[in-house]
């Protein structure tokens, strides 16, 4: 599969996936929109686009709230999906009002800025323990070390997952989210089958036994909101859980690699944040517009809609470019430049309207305490070899990080 001739947009080039915003700036100059055939999808690579879009109430993650498959000109997924498209279609990120309301309501309890507050001395306290433990070995992957379990430790934590079920977490995660790349395989389809049946049925084990002793913990909470009178279904329920899992650790730890292998590439911004430390708040979000985790996000046509001229039918799929608006030299000065000072910085990282990243808040939590403990406890840290990037495009990361102690 190739792009057009004159397209540099080129998601299973590896050069292209090494680095993707040469050939973003590009594309912004060929226009406002472009239709990509190998994916029949809308690219807009705009930051001016891509932040009204997010807001524009035309589009939808779903179009199953108004039409059927066959109305919008679609073909159902195939039976054997039907486990992935369970799990997936019945969490908040892929739902619409009034379905999605309701349940963002109800989680968003568990994400008040006074809640997330109260978990900042226990992520520091988890970053610091992880980061020693690296310096202790006097190294190894900054990923399997750092980056990885720490999140998963706190969205675990916060679900009530016990730790010693929390080892196919990840593995888990992995394999459902081979499904949001471009055109996935059948090999990744059925990793992704086979991953949400068996978290789900993981999952429906736990809210049973939470039935019968409930905890403090936000399975627990959605149970009794349940109870209450704040409709759930079970399957809602298991849904939210694996997006929150899912959703509240991959960004951080693609942002966590992709983040410190940018600054060994700039040593001069490595160094300006070892001599002061008071730049990591700005320098978390120059690191998640500079290297952005997630590149692209999708949205159905509602209804027709209108862009640079170009009338977008509905019934077709827009290709929202992250990765391209937070390079758009239209929003920020010198977008190829990591400057760790920016101020000035509206990335679109977390999304924007009504699916505005719902563990934002965490997210900085947590990306701030493993910078804070990491030039702290790790000032000499250095890269020990290449990294090597993973092969996706649409989730950005890399495979490993392997660092060591000067």
């Amino acid at each position: 599969m190739a792009a057009p001739s004159d397209l540099a947009f080129d998601p299973w080039d590896p050069a292209f996936v090494a680095d993707p915003y040469p050939a973003y700036a590009e594309l912004r100059k060929q226009g406002r929109v472009r239709y990509f055939e190998p994916t029949d999808q809308w690219l807009v690579a705009h930051h001016a686009d891509v932040s009204a879009l997010l807001r524009d109430r035309r589009l939808g993650r779903t179009y199953l709230h108004r039409f059927s498959h066959e109305e919008f000109g679609r073909t159902p997924p195939p039976p054997e999906h039907e486990p992935f498209h369970t799990l997936n279609d019945h969490g908040m990120l892929d739902l619409e009002p009034p379905d999605h309301t309701r349940i963002r309501r109800l989680v968003s309890k568990a994400f008040t800025p006074r809640t997330v507050e109260r978990l900042r001395p226990y992520v520091r306290t988890l970053a610091d323990e992880l980061v020693a433990g690296l310096v202790e070995a006097g190294g190894g992957d900054l990923l399997r070390d750092v980056a990885e379990p720490l999140p998963v430790a706190v969205i675990a934590e916060m679900l009530g997952i016990p730790e010693s079920d929390r080892a196919p977490l990840r593995p888990w995660s992995a394999d459902i989210c081979g499904m949001y790349e471009l055109n996935p395989s059948e090999e990744a389809a059925a990793k992704a089958v086979r991953a949400s049946a068996e978290f789900s049925d993981y999952l429906r084990d736990l809210i049973a036994e939470r039935r019968k002793n409930p905890g403090d913990d936000l399975i627990s909470g959605l149970i009794a909101a349940h109870d209450e009178g704040d409709r759930l279904t079970e399957q809602e329920m298991i849904s939210t859980c694996v997006l929150l899992l899912n959703a509240g650790h991959e960004a951080t730890v693609n942002s966590t690699v992709n983040g410190w292998w940018a600054l060994f590439r700039n040593p001069d911004q490595l160094a300006a944040l070892r001599a002061d430390h008071s730049l990591v708040p700005t320098a978390v979000e120059e690191l998640m517009r500079y290297d952005t985790p997630l590149q692209l996000f999708e949205r159905w046509v509602l209804d027709e809609i209108e862009i640079d001229g170009r009338v977008i039918p509905r019934g077709a799929e827009i290709a929202m470019l992250f990765g391209s608006a937070n390079h758009d030299p239209a929003v920020f000065a010198d977008p190829s430049r990591l400057d760790l000072t920016r101020r000035d910085n509206p990335h679109i990282s977390f999304s924007a309207g009504i699916h505005y990243c719902i563990g934002a808040p965490l997210a900085r939590i947590e990306l701030a305490a493993s910078m804070t403990a990491l030039l702290e406890r790790a000032p000499t840290l250095r890269p020990a070899a290449e990294p090597v990037r993973k092969p996706n495009f649409v989730i950005r990361g890399l495979e490993g990080l392997a660092v060591e102690l000067g």
